[in-house]
């Protein structure tokens, strides 16, 4: 329990420190510093060390240094750029400090003999070695500061605000500390020496004001242990939020579905292929999560191509014979109507209905389809985001089915599952992505969810050859495609824009089109782009799925879904604009068949080194989870994840790549305290996660 003296105080607003007035204080607010508290985690970008005196002797370019002198000079010079030009000697050599911006008062401070500290790059100039706009001090004042005693920190900053009233601000808030009020160090010490932490106060004070002879490198790479121990009480908080968020949801009631039974049954024996072990096992999983009373959370994770889709049918099918309703959401059109295209065709012969919901369906069409939802004549629905709309009212929605999750805001995720509480339940959750999420990312952004994995491919899958070709043997590419379906297979040509672009130097789709209709015109060529409306859309996939056409350009709306075995060559044009993931999943709608399938990613020159090195990747592999753990060390969570979407928080210390380590050990420590102390769960989450639970309401 914490004691009365250990409760969380108010915050001490930044206007308790000397010199911080309204005006200073809106400044702040901009960096979302409102507290003192708020100012001791504001930490240093970087440092630089100005703790030494280099004689002008030593300088050599690039340096950043720390130099003494006597002025020997000071004049107005003339060039392309009228500047001051001081010279200052040290009795090793002369340095030229040289000012493109500077005041009448400078010039007449920088007089013959004065005596001056600077600071700054070391640079070569016109006349030997130069600093431009070097910071000053004045060696001949009284007042002169003593050279720095620990490194100088520069800070994350925002217009009109100098790293110099940064410095002076977390010297107050360090003082403040000093004069022994309290910053409540939450982590219990019992758990801080299990874990080997240091205590918060000496954390906080070293990365502020680090001593000259600190692991600078250590700093730099984010491993000191200084950082490590902020580090950890980072993931914690958020560890913290993810868990109670899941035990909100799991304290709701939910019904009980009995054993997958007769339909399961029927529905596998119909399926031409028998199920992998994989698809066994998460199948398993799954029923055994819907036999109890509380909310199933469950996130399916899959490579391309693994079978998600069979597993959704058969725990559907397990509530559908309880007697209750299901909905399965997709992002995209292309991709709803192809599950309820498949779960018509599944489930129709076992004798049940499947509605269909879209944002296209207008007119007595939708409110038929919304009266068999309302009735629950309609026991399993299928459909993109229109499924969250108001007038959409389910019988009795008991499980939801969401395909390609980082699709949606967290908003929208929590409608659907409103959607089954009107009574006294919540519905039960299975959350479907063929997106591989790294672990790290996994044991963090999705802590609040148990997870499966279908790590097995169903047989007669062939591996997808992929090459790497620069867009000036465009042509080559062009006769590939000839040749592949001269002999009656077909392929996509997949562009990253829809409009022409000088800028981005890409091919759009129409563009494309047009001129593959003029290379290729023995071929019949399809077109499909996000801007079409979804009949034409709907047109052209089925017309490329029956093998009326040879070719398909497309944008990236193929990328998740469309399942063509007979396609079994694709171009990706400019496929260094894409992540790794998208990538990987627009090359597995190819290799669905039994034919050989070849992925040409034609790029153009010159790559950059990243460039050249994701795309390696994709050549060298085609296991989704490798690629989406290299995708996250090259791009970082946000970019992988989708940040805005997935409401991931931004971390301010922790690196989810760089203290991956860490996640074990905080899992731990989040059990423990919830379990220990639960009183010092909420002041930890509200010091790191300023909106508390609100971004991860899924």
């Amino acid at each position: 329990m914490i004691s009365a003296s250990d409760r969380p105080l108010p915050p001490t607003p930044l206007t308790a420190l000397k010199g911080v007035g309204p005006a200073q204080a809106e400044k702040l607010a901009k960096l979302g510093l409102s507290s003192i508290q708020d100012v001791l985690f504001h930490l240093p970008a970087r440092y630089q060390d100005r703790t030494r005196i280099t004689p002008i002797g030593a300088l050599r370019p690039g340096m950043d240094a720390v130099v003494e002198g006597i002025v020997a000079g000071a004049d107005v010079v003339m060039g392309r750029r009228k500047s001051l030009l001081c010279r200052v000697q040290d009795g090793s050599g002369t340095l030229s400090l040289r000012f493109y911006y500077f005041s009448a008062a400078l010039k007449a401070s920088l007089q013959r003999g004065s005596h001056w500290r600077c600071y700054g790059e070391v640079r070569p100039g016109a006349s030997g070695l130069e600093i431009y706009h070097p910071e000053l001090v004045s060696l001949d004042s009284p007042l002169a500061a003593p050279v720095a005693q620990t490194l100088t920190p520069i800070y994350p900053a925002t217009e009109g605000l100098s790293q110099q009233r940064l410095r002076a601000l977390s010297e107050a808030a360090l003082a403040w500390l000093d004069q022994g009020h309290s910053l409540t160090d939450w982590l219990p010490d019992e758990l801080a020496r299990h874990f080997e932490l240091a205590p918060l106060h000496d954390a906080l004070r070293l990365l502020h004001r680090p001593p000259p002879d600190v692991d600078l490198l250590a700093l730099q790479e984010g491993r000191h242990w200084a950082q490590h121990r902020l580090a950890f009480e980072e993931l914690l908080a958020h560890q913290l939020t993810m868990l109670r968020l899941r035990a909100q949801v799991r304290s709701r009631h939910a019904p009980v579905m009995p054993a997958p039974g007769e339909l399961a049954e029927a529905f596998v024996r119909a399926l031409p292929f028998p199920l992998t072990g994989a698809q066994a096992r998460v199948a398993q999983e799954i029923a055994a999560d819907l036999g109890q009373p509380k909310p199933m959370l469950r996130l399916v994770q899959g490579d391309v191509g693994a079978g998600k889709t069979v597993v959704a049918a058969l725990a559907a099918l397990q509530a559908l014979e309880a007697g209750w309703q299901v909905a399965l959401m997709a992002p995209t059109e292309i991709l709803a109507e192809q599950h309820f295209m498949n779960f018509q065709r599944w489930f129709t012969p076992l004798g049940i209905s499947v509605a269909w919901m879209a944002g296209k369906l207008k007119g007595k069409a939708r409110d038929n389809q919304l009266q068999l939802i309302a009735t629950g004549d309609a026991a399993m629905v299928v459909g993109t985001h229109a499924l969250f709309q108001e007038q959409v009212r389910f019988n009795k929605l008991a499980l939801a089915i969401i395909d390609e999750q980082h699709r949606f805001g967290v908003e929208q995720r929590l409608a659907l599952r409103d959607k089954g509480s009107a009574g006294q339940f919540s519905p039960h959750q299975l959350i479907m992505t063929a997106t591989p999420i790294p672990r790290t990312l996994a044991m963090s952004a999705y802590a609040d969810l148990d997870t499966s994995i279908l790590d097995e491919l169903p047989p007669g899958r062939t591996p997808i050859n992929t090459v790497l070709v620069s867009d000036s043997r465009r042509e080559e590419v062009v006769e590939r495609v000839r040749a592949g379906c001269a002999e009656g297979r077909q392929a996509y040509w997949v562009c990253t824009l829809i409009e022409e672009s000088e800028q981005l130097q890409a091919q759009a789709a129409e563009v494309t089109w047009a001129s593959l209709c003029d290379s290729l015109p023995e071929l019949s060529i399809g077109l499909i782009h996000g801007r079409m409306k979804a009949p034409e859309k709907a047109e052209i996939m089925s017309a490329f799925k029956a093998g009326d056409l040879h070719l398909l350009v497309a944008t990236t709306v193929i990328e998740v879904g469309v399942d063509v075995p007979n396609a079994s060559l694709m171009i990706i044009e400019n496929p260094e604009r894409l992540g790794l993931a998208q990538l990987h999943q627009l090359r597995g709608r190819v290799g669905r068949g039994s034919a050989a399938s070849h992925c040409v990613l034609l790029y153009h020159a010159p790559l950059s080194h990243l460039g050249r090195e994701r795309l390696a990747i994709m050549r060298e592999s085609t296991d989704g989870f490798e690629i989406a753990e290299k995708d996250l060390r090259l791009r970082g969570p946000g970019e992988v994840l989708g940040t805005r979407q997935t409401g991931l928080v931004q971390f301010r210390v922790a690196d989810l790549v760089r203290d991956a380590d860490l996640l074990p050990e905080v899992q731990t420590a989040a059990q423990q305290l919830m379990q220990a102390y639960p009183d010092r769960v909420q002041p930890l989450i509200d010091r790191w996660l300023s909106h508390g639970q609100q971004f991860a309401q899924v």
